[in-house]
């Protein structure tokens, strides 16, 4: 009985001594995870994949078949993602992330992506692509090894970025003796646009702020300073009447209604009860206008 209980024990320390180093065990997986980033102009664009070798296998045709859905890569979906709206094949494509998949035959490709970011090949559903680009295979180059023999140039599927400026960017997939691009376009100059408009926005609302503080002090040659600045950083219609009753309150008459004037034409235009001020300067044009009788002066 002892006998049978110490070969007992002897097994079960023996086998969770096995589940211990067995869990521990780490080795190099065969489709490695990678991931390639590159900003273009002002937007990431980020693709994410796993990297199968050669491994001395025929690739296309055999391993992945001609004229059947493939996952642009091993294990989970490959994903591309987009921090802004980018243009691809005339599509926009707005930010976020995608799967791809690739169509290859033996003369022409297609380039798919796809809105579901998770996606499997089983899982694919066409109807939620939202673009697709025709493209053809190139070789890329080969490494002599001897005289009498050649080795691809990329042993694991790669994804690279190429001939990249502000405005655009290929996309480029490696692998065995194939090559395929595919461009995206970025609107970094709107974006560019759209940034400034942000920072500055605000700017010239603070000088027209200290304007009308040192009107209120009738220090007016600062006033008039700074509410020049403020129009000069944006022109409003409320910068133009605090210009006029600055100019109003100098005595330059003419000059007054000729801002109250343009503050009048921007007011009109701009969005319904934001012209806070309409009446006062409608008053002030029939005021200080040209032909308007002098106001008598206080005894």
């Amino acid at each position: 009985m002892k006998k049978n209980l110490l070969k007992f024990s002897l097994v079960l320390t023996a086998f969770l001594l096995f589940l211990n180093v067995s869990a521990q065990l780490v080795l190099p997986q065969p489709s490695p995870k990678a991931s390639v980033m590159q900003t273009v102009g002002l937007t990431d664009i980020t693709i994410d994949y796993s990297s199968p070798s050669v491994n001395g296998r025929t690739i296309w045709g055999d391993l992945v078949p001609y004229d059947m859905i493939w996952r642009a890569g091993a294990n989970s979906a490959t994903k591309i993602t987009f921090s802004r709206d980018v243009t691809i094949n005339d599509v926009i494509v707005p930010k976020g992330s995608y799967s791809i998949f690739i169509i290859p035959t033996q003369t022409e490709w297609t380039v798919i992506i796809n809105k579901d970011a998770t996606a499997s090949t089983d899982a694919y559903k066409q109807e939620m692509d939202i673009v697709r680009i025709k493209v053809f295979p190139s070789s890329v180059p080969t490494v002599a090894i001897s005289s009498n023999a050649a080795t691809p140039t990329i042993e694991r599927l790669t994804y690279n970025f190429s001939d990249f400026t502000n405005e655009m960017s290929n996309i480029n997939l490696s692998w065995e003796k194939v090559k395929i691009s595919f461009s995206v376009k970025v609107d970094t100059d709107k974006q560019a646009n759209e940034n400034i408009e942000k920072a500055t926005s605000g700017v010239w609302s603070i000088y027209n702020n200290s304007a009308r503080y040192f009107f209120d002090k009738k220090e007016y040659d600062k006033a008039l300073n700074y509410v020049n600045q403020s129009i000069s950083n944006s022109d409003q219609w409320f910068n133009n009447w605090v210009k006029a009753q600055i100019l109003n309150a100098q005595g330059k008459k003419n000059d007054a209604y000729n801002s109250a004037k343009k503050a009048k034409e921007l007011g009109d235009k701009s969005p319904a009860g934001s012209f806070f001020y309409k009446v006062a300067v409608y008053k002030a044009l029939i005021d200080w206008a040209p032909d308007a009788p002098l106001a008598p002066k206080k005894k």
